[in-house]
């Protein structure tokens, strides 16, 4: 009977037992609305914080640098706004045009890029003395560069071109063989300053090479007639006057040299005449030159190069034409 007392009160126990866990169990466990409402806000897009509007940049001004091809360093630098593109378009590429025509051709205070050629020589051992190229800044092409940059910026090259003289290596063995043109003036060689005029002068012209399509140049051949190069006073024409002064008849030498040169096929790029007519060519027929002043240029168009000879002696001076046997027919006249 007590035993089975115990059994009974054993089952009430664990009867007991197993409510209490479900109940917990069911205490735990969320009713199916609010399971919804946790889904649906679980499906709700999180919000971002709002953005900031970004700040307006700042518009940064138009700048355009004026650079040189060869050593890519800026020559020049533009705020086209502030020199007036937009507002005064004609007065901006005005002063523009006045720029480059500055550093193209120079100033009183600086020097321009546009370099005359300095020919070629052939010394007394038949080696060549190098001159100088042709250069040129194209002024129009550079006016043209800079106004289309003025619009958005950016960098602009300086249109530069450079010219070498026209022969090749191999002719410069050949160009005594043939005598295309030549011309003899006369002098006292008594007048002994005039006669070292003149004998400077010719012999700063000897022997030079002028290339197809080269420009020859006296005042740059020759270089300054004064007292330091050893030139001496005599006798000149300035102003329909005879004068004495340093480098008097250094124009015998470039009147020769004209009369000689155009026997060939030349065209003339500068030449000017004397005031008073003078006694060692026919009239019309000189050169005047002066360094600083004018000159006398002439372009060889003749098709081939050609060689300046001149040949100095005691009251006379000659200039020669000669080229190769292979390009006599082009070069003569």
């Amino acid at each position: 009977m007590v035993k089975r007392r115990w059994v009974i009160s054993v089952l009430l126990i664990g009867s007991l037992l197993g409510l209490a866990g479900c109940t917990e169990k069911a205490a735990t466990k969320k009713p199916d609305h609010e399971k919804e409402k946790v889904t649906e806000s679980q499906k709700q897009p999180v919000q971002k914080p709002q953005e900031q509007p970004q700040k307006e940049k700042e518009k940064k001004p138009v700048v355009v640098n004026v650079m040189d091809p060869k050593t890519k360093s800026i020559v020049e630098t533009f705020l086209p706004e502030e020199l007036g593109y937009a507002s005064n378009p004609d007065s901006y590429k005005q002063e523009i045009e006045q720029w480059a025509r500055d550093l193209a051709r120079g100033t009183d205070k600086t020097a321009g890029y546009d370099q005359r050629m300095v020919l070629d020589k052939i010394d007394a051992n038949g080696q060549i003395i190098k001159g100088k190229p042709l250069i040129i800044l194209d002024e129009a092409e550079l006016v043209n560069r800079v106004m289309t940059a003025s619009a958005m910026g950016g960098d602009v090259e300086l249109p530069i071109t450079i010219t070498a003289s026209g022969y090749k290596p191999e002719d410069t063995a050949h160009l005594n063989e043939v005598v295309v043109g030549s011309f003899t003036t006369y002098f006292n060689s008594g007048v002994v300053g005039r006669s070292k005029n003149i004998e400077l002068s010719a012999m700063a012209i000897n022997n030079v090479i002028v290339g197809t399509g080269d420009i020859f140049s006296f005042n740059t051949t020759v270089g300054p007639s004064d007292a330091s190069h050893g030139y001496q006073p005599a006798k000149e024409i300035v102003n329909k006057k005879m004068v004495m002064g340093i480098g008097g008849g250094i124009c015998q030498t470039s009147s020769t040299l004209f009369n000689a040169v155009d026997q060939v096929g030349v065209s003339y790029v500068e030449k000017h005449h004397h005031s008073l007519s003078v006694g060692y060519v026919p009239q019309g027929r000189d050169a005047t030159v002066s360094y600083g002043g004018p000159d006398f240029r002439f372009k060889n168009t003749t098709g081939g190069p050609f060689l300046i000879k001149t040949i100095y002696a005691k009251g006379k001076v000659t200039v020669e034409i000669r080229t190769s046997a292979a390009y006599q027919s082009l070069i003569k006249k």
